[in-house]
């Protein structure tokens, strides 16, 4: 169960990350550029290790697809990023996407 906590901090310091990369503007401004490395810096190490336990494919694409839906409401919130129908339906199919491999897919680790 630990690969999962490891995989639940990847995915909340890539969302702090990214969403700190646009407060950074182009890493001109310190203290958002130091965490969006230090984000990333923690991501990549969570995420290698739950790779230890679950497959590179089936973990790349929750942390990538939850990262997206997490990502753009951040930027909704915090920047006013516009999200129209097509948009909010795509992440709810990429949230439907990592359901069906969490549930059904029996190289999910379970």
């Amino acid at each position: 169960m630990k690969h999962w906590l490891f995989l639940g901090i990847a995915i909340v310091s890539e969302v702090i990350a990214t969403s700190a990369m646009k407060s950074a503007e182009g890493f001109t401004k310190l203290v958002p550029s130091l965490i969006v490395v230090v984000g990333y810096l923690i991501a990549f190490y969570c995420l290698s290790m739950t790779l230890k336990v679950l497959p590179v494919g089936i973990a790349y694409a929750i942390w990538a697809g939850l990262g997206i839906v997490l990502v753009a409401i951040v930027s909704w919130l915090l920047y006013g990023q516009k999200l129209d129908f097509p948009a909010i339906l795509g992440m709810a199919l990429i949230i439907l996407g990592v359901m069906v491999i969490n549930v059904f897919s029996k190289t999910s680790g379970h």
